[in-house]
């Protein structure tokens, strides 16, 4: 035990000891494996766990994030080209796209869409492309597969994908694109887009009622697809498959882009089918199987989901066309070089928007979108109304990136409402007050920093069909004023509400309060925030909003069973056409008859038959004089909300290559490129420690010790020369 005398003595190296520990540490908080800070791997975020990864289940930016690195559609689109423009992805080149008239005779490129009885798309696959591996592949020395059936000792050992021992490859061929288009119509699978195919493709419905049939009859089997016809499918040979549809559907190309034209083996169908994979996840909707570039190696989609680079990638070379902005930023450098770049991608979940943006400043993700949260930390805007970075932005080598988002966020309502719904004009002027009431300008400036802009019908700015000006306003919301749209008055919404039969927000009839309720999802506008402001809306006009907010798999049970009144969505485009986004108030595509995307489960008749005229048109003068017709329909009977068409900001660090803006483009993993020495030096000087709270620490210690060193010193001296002091 150290004496006072000693303790005092080596009390200053005592405390500058943890000083110099820490600061050995080159980066104290490196929130990663320290055996990774040296490898080629992409850091990012997501805040919503994907729910789905089967690709022919899948409709949601937050799962496309993976899916559309992991699949590969016959089609994909150019990384730099502006207006997006359709490639060969797996395809050996574009489809060949023949036309037929009601003879059965080949008709001219030239001939109008009206004259079309059916069309022939014929797609041709590159040879020699590989599957990831897989255990559904792996075979014993006699051939047999390794894991069909599997035995109980190993599924019972087995967590992840990564445990089976053995896996295997084969090549694509065009039967695994034919395998997924038959299970569009698998019963248990529900895929969104059934109901759009079976309205081009010969024979989808009926497979899916034949399958639905064999499946109550064997709730427990497997269902081979290859056992039953798709009449409106043909393999060709083994690289090449025909799909027919009737009429004319130019945007078939555009979904050949999606994974719901991206194939599946029927190994791996069988493989997952087996009796109790699914009760340990061991599904296609939680280990997606493909040819792409990267594969799920880890899925915990509450913490943390990782990409790695596939072994078998057939590979790509990086483009070398852009437009004359690309060259000046240095998107074409990497010209021919092989993609992907990077080997790993980590996606770690944040649910707050601060402990996101604080791992971006830090270096610890490489890239970030700009919430209301810190958007005044990162962007300034200058006195003509332009944007820029902030200077600490701008100290550090970030970048920012802009564009226009092409999506619509809207309120709905549900059409089957009692209260809110039908085609009754009294319905009719409650939905119009609720939706001059609701102040979108405001609400883009309050909650989103003015990154957006009003909606005026449900196609956004950048596709065909979005006008600008005063042919572009909607009328019964908006007024034209000096060159401007200008929210109508609340006293017209007031009106509205007295001939709807609601004055003062009361019931005419009983003198009850109108009490109106909006579903929305935990953590978005079910926020105090969001709920305060929309109840000052509502508040205008006297009526009371209820906001209920629940999970997202409640909220869709809702949807599904129209069991909620108001409700918010957003559509993300799948492709620019305005057909995209005019489906989601199509009638066939109810979401309580057909689980369809219209979760307005709205249906007027002029509007549905001009649809079915528009959907296939080419754009010009005839389309849009369409458009503007069904969008006067639709702003008269106003099943929507029109709210607003965000604007996307994202900011990346200097270390960050190749990224390029384009919400419609989403398998751009493979394209990006990471220094990693400037990342870990920027890292280093970011994050090094404080050490001047130690130093002030050592100091007071110091301070207050230096009197009683020097009491104990004066005592030592004076017991030295007392009498019998000296021993």
């Amino acid at each position: 035990m150290l004496r006072l005398h000693d303790l005092l003595i080596r009390l200053p190296a005592l405390v500058l000891i943890p000083a110099l520990v820490v600061g050995c540490v080159q980066v104290w908080n490196d929130p990663y494996p320290s055996d990774e800070s040296a490898e080629n791997i992409l850091y990012s975020a997501f805040t919503n766990r994907p729910k789905h990864l089967d690709p022919v289940q899948s409709y949601s930016s937050d799962e496309a994030t993976f899916l559309y690195q992991i699949y590969e559609p016959p089609l994909q689109y150019h990384y730099l080209k502006r207006p997006y423009a359709l490639i060969p992805g797996t395809a050996s080149s574009m489809p060949k796209v023949l036309r037929f008239g009601a003879d059965g005779q080949p008709l001219a490129a030239s001939a109008p869409n009206s004259a079309v009885d059916y069309s022939i798309y014929e797609v041709s696959i590159k040879p020699g492309i590989l599957f990831q591996p897989h255990p559904a592949f792996a075979t014993t020395p006699s051939g047999a597969p390794a894991y069909f059936p599997i035995d109980e000792t190993t599924l019972a050992s087995a967590d992840s994908l990564g445990d089976f021992q053995h896996t295997g490859t084969r090549e694509l061929v065009a039967d695994d694109y034919i395998y997924q288009l038959k299970r569009l119509a698998h019963p248990g699978l529900h895929s969104p887009i059934l109901e759009l195919m079976s309205g081009y493709i010969p024979g989808l419905k009926r497979l899916h009622e034949s399958l639905a049939e064999v499946a109550k009859a064997n709730p427990d089997g497997w269902l081979d697809l290859r056992e039953y016809e798709l009449p409106g499918v043909e393999r060709v040979d083994r690289y090449t498959y025909r799909i027919r549809v009737e009429g004319a559907y130019p945007q078939l190309l555009y979904w050949m882009s999606m994974p719901f034209f991206a194939p599946i083996p029927w190994e791996v169908d069988r493989f997952f089918a087996q009796s109790g994979m699914a009760e340990k996840n061991f599904t296609l909707d939680w280990w997606p199987v493909g040819t792409g570039p990267f594969m799920l190696v880890e899925n915990d989609p509450n913490a943390r989901m990782v990409l790695a680079r596939n072994p078998n990638f057939r590979g790509e070379t990086y483009p070398c066309e852009g437009d004359p902005e690309d060259v000046a930023a240095g998107l074409v450098k990497d010209c021919g070089k092989a993609i992907p770049f990077i080997d790993r991608a980590v996606f770690t979940r944040e649910k707050e928007s601060i402990p996101y943006w604080t791992k971006f400043l830090q270096g610890y993700y490489d890239a970030s979108g700009v919430s209301s949260d810190n958007f005044d930390q990162a962007v300034q805007m200058g006195a003509e109304g332009e944007i820029g970075l902030s200077d600490d932005m701008k100290d550090k080598g970030i970048e920012l990136m802009t564009s226009v988002a092409p999506s619509t966020m809207y309120m709905g309502f549900n059409m089957l409402d009692p209260v809110v719904g039908g085609s009754s004009e009294a319905a009719r002027k409650l939905r119009l007050a609720i939706s001059i009431a609701i102040d979108q300008e405001e609400f883009i400036s309050v909650f989103l920093n003015g990154r957006g802009t009003a909606g005026m019908n449900p196609i956004p700015p950048g596709i065909f069909g979005a006008e600008t000006g005063e042919a572009g306003i909607n009328p019964y919301v908006y007024d034209w004023k000096d060159g401007q749209a200008v929210r109508k008055p609340v006293s017209e919404a007031k009106q509205l509400l007295r001939e709807a039969g609601y004055p003062n927000g009361r019931d005419a009839k009983t003198g009850e309060p109108l009490v109106v309720y909006l579903d929305t999802t935990t953590g978005g506008f079910g926020e105090k925030a969001y709920s305060d402001w929309l109840l000052k809306q509502f508040r205008k006009i006297d009526v009371q909003l209820v906001v209920r907010s629940t999970d997202w798999n409640r909220f869709q049970d809702k949807l599904r069973k129209g069991s909620a009144q108001l409700f918010f969505l957003g559509w993300n485009a799948d492709y620019p056409d305005p057909e995209n986004f005019m489906f989601l108030l199509h009638g066939p595509q109810s979401r309580v008859e057909t689980q369809g995307e219209n979760a307005a489960n709205y249906k007027n008749d002029r509007f549905d038959a001009l649809f079915e005229q528009m959907k296939a048109m080419r754009d010009g003068p005839e389309r849009l004089a369409i458009l503007r017709e069904m969008n006067r329909i639709i702003q008269h009977d106003a099943p929507w909300v029109y709210a607003f068409h965000p604007k996307s900001y994202v900011l990346q660090h200097a270390w960050v290559e190749n990224r390029k803006p384009g919400q419609i483009i989403r398998n751009t993993l493979k394209y990006q490129r990471i220094d990693v020495e400037e990342r870990a030096r920027m890292r280093a000087q970011w994050n090094q420690p404080a050490m001047w709270p130690l130093v002030l620490l050592g100091a007071l210690v110091l301070l207050f010790a230096w009197p009683a060193w020097r009491r104990y010193r004066a005592h030592e001296t004076a017991t030295a020369h007392t009498p019998g002091g000296l021993r």
